[in-house]
């Protein structure tokens, strides 16, 4: 199965529509027996530019968290026993970042810039990020990334251990489907029970944290930090956090 993420003109940023068609179909995956691999890629020359801001702010946070699109979709995918490939071009920022520490093979341009951003935006950071990053490449490296919420390359990236390879950016999306391809080859049992054994140690932690972040993050969206960032946005002017303490 293939996602594709297909609102070019906006960086696939993502919409809470998205969200429940993205939740639906990665359950729709786990069900189908037919499917043995999914590819996650973009539209354009962006993998995903993170949340649409607009879109994300009508959320009604007080939705319980069963019913939350966002939740559900991230449940879905990190519980998903079959193997999850990524094609990334371009931008993948914040949870168009995030998401990718979920997928089990991925694969990058050359041009692909990658971005945590959420404490720029006086926010913390969601899916799992905080528990999985400093697993996946150390500490201080995640600190770093998460912290101050830079940008980094695709270079970068395979350097931390979180793509698998750099390639030209017309050829990640081919090279991408003829992995999930092979994978779609070999023994479909053998690669669930394996996915498995190696989550086996983290999963129920990686399903705890998601929704503990989001009990810090949707309240810290409604606080002066948060607001002071989205202003600034919105005003093109660099948000002065001075005077919170």
């Amino acid at each position: 199965m293939t996602i594709r993420l297909n609102r070019a003109d906006k960086k696939n940023a993502l919409t809470q529509d998205m969200y429940l068609a993205m939740g639906a179909a990665v359950n729709e995956a786990a069900a189908n027996p037919e499917v043995r691999v999914v590819l996650f890629t973009g539209t354009g020359n962006s993998f995903c530019a993170g949340n649409d801001l607009q879109d994300f702010l009508k959320l009604d946070h007080n939705t319980p968290k069963d019913e939350n699109p966002v939740l559900r979709f991230m449940h879905a995918l990190a519980a998903l026993p079959k193997p999850v490939v990524a094609a990334v071009n371009g931008p993948a920022v914040g949870i168009g970042a995030t998401m990718l520490l979920h997928c089990d093979l991925v694969y990058a341009g050359t041009g692909a810039r990658l971005q945590f951003p959420f404490v720029n935006i006086g926010i913390c950071a969601e899916f799992a990020s905080t528990y999985l990053l400093p697993r996946m490449i150390g500490h201080v490296k995640a600190a770093e990334m998460l912290l101050l919420g830079e940008p980094f390359t695709a270079a970068v990236a395979e350097a931390s251990g979180l793509v698998n390879a750099v390639l030209p950016e017309d050829e990640v999306e081919a090279h991408a489907l003829a992995r999930a391809l092979k994978l779609a080859a070999q023994p479909p049992n053998a690669l669930r029970v394996t996915k498995m054994l190696m989550k086996r140690w983290s999963d129920g932690l990686i399903q705890e944290a998601i929704p503990l972040e989001a009990d810090h993050f949707i309240p810290m969206l409604r606080q002066p930090e948060a607001m002071e960032a989205m202003t600034a946005f919105i005003a093109k002017r660099k948000p002065d956090f001075s005077k919170f303490n």
